[in-house]
Parts: C-alpha cells; sequence; structure tokens
C-alpha cells in the first residue's frame, strides 16, 4: 500500500495528462471498470485507462477476433507500454490488489477461477503483475496459468516478488506479451 501511495503521488501528473489524452481521444469514461475476482474469489472492481471503446465486447482478450476494431486512438499505445495498467495502483492503495499476486480475472476468465480456486490460488491478494504474466500471460494455456497462479501462492517469498518484478520488467521494455492489437 505504501509502495502504491507513493507511485501514485509521484505519478499524479503524468495520470492525469493520461487521462486528459483518453478523454479527448475518443468519446467515454477515462477508466475502465470491471468485476474481478481477487482474495478469496471476492468480486471487487479494478481500474485501467480506458484503450477500447465504450462498443467494445466484454470478452478475455484471447477471444476478439479483431480487437483492432475496438482499440481507441492512444490505447494501442496505452497497452504496448503498459500504462494503461497504472490506475491498478488504486486497487493496491485500497487493499484490493497486490503489487505482485496471481493476475485477478474477470468472469470472462471462468476455467482458471474455478482452477485457482479448487489448487487454492485464490487465497493470496491479486497482482498488477505476476507469474504467469511474467510466463506467457495470455500466450499460455489456461491449465498454466492457474498452475503458475498456485505455484506463486505456496511460494510467496520478498525473493520472488522481486524477481518477478525484474522480469515484468523486462518484458514492459521489450514489450513482450502484451496485448496492444
Amino acid at each position: 500500500m505504501l509502495v502504491a501511495a507513493l507511485v501514485l503521488i509521484i505519478g499524479c501528473i503524468p495520470m492525469l495528462i493520461v487521462a486528459i489524452i483518453v478523454k479527448i481521444t475518443s468519446p467515454g469514461p477515462v477508466f475502465f471498470k470491471q468485476r474481478r475476482y481477487g482474495l478469496n474469489s471476492e468480486p471487487f472492481n479494478m481500474y485501467k485507462f480506458r484503450s477500447m471503446s465504450e462498443r467494445a465486447p466484454e470478452l478475455a482478450n484471447q477471444n476478439f477476433a479483431y480487437m483492432d476494431a475496438y482499440i481507441t486512438p492512444v490505447g494501442s499505445f496505452l497497452r504496448k507500454t503498459s500504462i494503461d495498467e497504472l490506475p491498478q495502483l488504486i486497487n493496491v492503495f485500497l487493499g484490493k490488489m497486490s503489487l505482485i499476486g496471481p493476475r485477478p480475472l474477470a468472469d470472462t476468465d471462468r476455467k482458471v477461477l474455478d482452477l485457482r480456486r479448487e489448487f487454492g490460488a485464490d487465497q493470496v491478494r491479486p497482482g498488477i503483475t505476476g507469474l504467469a504474466q511474467v510466463n506467457g500471460r495470455n500466450n499460455i494455456s489456461d491449465v498454466e496459468k492457474a498452475e503458475y497462479d498456485t505455484e506463486y501462492a505456496q511460494h510467496v517469498t520478498a525473493r520472488n516478488d522481486f524477481a518477478i518484478v525484474v522480469q515484468t520488467i523486462v518484458k514492459v521494455v521489450k514489450q513482450a506479451d502484451i496485448n496492444h492489437e
């Protein structure tokens, strides 16, 4: 929570600029809000900068046939750079998420949610990034995601979290495994 608060304070001006750009480049709200599932499979509202039009169907990213038809003018850049994820720091500050943990998923990812519950991976707070994200994100199967999430939940350590942060930075810089099309 402390790290999230510090980053929110330091990043408030850049985030305000992003919010203004999102607002002036496409109609609709600045933030995308979606019900996701977190600790103990409890639902909460997760926030991101909106990168898709309001008419976009609610689908898992891997289920879009033509995602680029729904991306806003600035949305592709926000996704490529993962800037769209920054409002999740609000969720961290509110105690609904952590910086590191299994990614909070929506109803569209029911299979992974059920596997997480079965394997006990929903017993840790979800994170902005996690082991499944640095090991393939949407390029791995639902079972693999749940297995990585379970592995993380069974081995929560500062050392593992630090390794995930470093791997996440590398992935973001390389723009690897990011849905930006």
